[in-house]
């Protein structure tokens, strides 16, 4: 195994190989996973760079995880934002710094979109995660993130219990 992770750009032919990734990522943290409403969502940001950038996490060629940056645009952190809306690496490549590293990739990125403020979620339990991105420099806020779906065609699948 190599020190250093490599990335590449996403493409909308990696569909399948993310939806994988996905499901992984999602059953680690109890997330519903749906593959078709997943690749609902997935193929527009995939095919429009003004939504948002997806990179494969690679140990050479070969894939290993994958990480996701959504933009978006708020008065209150003074311009263009984006959320590290996903970010899994294959578990035996955690522990070994990759994560850490990832995160500095998405962060020298998102500068490169213009980006003013990252934010990210962590999973409730989720201590290592929330560890390793307090000492990058993350900080928990005094507000909380809420949210409501509004969709009333498409409906999110429902969470499961963590592994």
């Amino acid at each position: 195994m190599t020190d250093s992770p490599l990335f590449r750009v996403a493409q909308p032919d990696d569909v399948e190989l993310l939806l994988d990734f996905m499901e992984a990522l999602y059953t680690l943290d109890g997330y519903g996973y749906d593959r078709e409403k997943a690749r609902t969502a997935l193929k527009p940001l995939l095919g429009n760079s003004a939504l948002g950038r997806a990179w494969f996490i690679l140990e050479g060629v070969s894939p290993v995880g994958y990480a996701v940056l959504c933009f978006g645009y708020s008065l209150e952190w003074l311009g263009r934002d984006a959320f590290v809306d996903e970010i899994y690496l294959r578990e035996e490549y955690r522990g070994r710094g990759w994560g850490k590293k990832t995160m500095a990739f998405l962060e020298d990125a998102a500068r490169e979109f213009g980006v003013r403020a990252l934010h990210l979620g962590v999973v409730e339990g989720n201590d290592t995660a929330l560890r390793l991105y307090e000492a990058i420099g993350f900080h928990k806020h005094t507000s909380s993130f809420l949210s409501k779906w509004i969709a009333s065609d498409f409906s999110k699948p429902p969470s499961r219990p963590r592994h």
